[in-house]
């Protein structure tokens, strides 16, 4: 990664519908250079796709929530059956797997607090392994629309 790359994807970030010539005109090269180093990045595994910023609320799941996870026991099966399972429940948005006191961290996505409840007490507490759990509700969400590169210092 070099400064040209970082301004790439900071560019890319912002707008991810850029054209190659729109976004070779922003980073000052010409549109065949922007195109190869767009694909370099693809190839190398930076770019891992393009996605739209969808409004939960517009999929019904204005209410947001973080759950800690503690699973026992605590072996490479459990852990990786509770992942495939929490990943296959409509409500779970990212599955976060964790060192420390806490196994997993769930983001999930409902309709309302009625189902929040629901899904803590009717799917998750009736997990065999899943021995205690924590829910924080989400009020906001803010991102960093553009989380550039960390140059490591020398």
């Amino acid at each position: 990664m070099d400064e040209l790359d970082a301004r790439i994807i900071g560019e890319l970030q912002s707008d991810a519908r850029l054209s190659n010539r729109e976004l070779a005109r922003l980073i000052g090269v010409s549109p065949s250079t922007c195109l190869e180093r767009v694909r370099s990045l693809t190839r190398r595994g930076v770019i891992r796709g393009y996605h739209a910023d969808i409004d939960p609320v517009a999929l019904n799941r204005g209410v947001q929530a973080m759950i800690s996870v503690q699973v026992r026991p605590l072996d490479r099966d459990v852990i990786d059956k509770f992942k495939a399972a929490a990943t296959r429940m409509p409500e779970v948005l990212n599955v976060f797997v964790l060192a420390g006191g806490d196994d997993f961290l769930l983001h999930i996505g409902v309709p309302d607090l009625d189902a929040m409840h629901g899904f803590l007490l009717d799917r998750l507490s009736k997990r065999r392994e899943v021995t205690n759990f924590r829910t924080s509700v989400i009020f906001q969400q803010v991102a960093n629309p553009a989380p550039g590169l960390i140059v490591s210092p020398r």
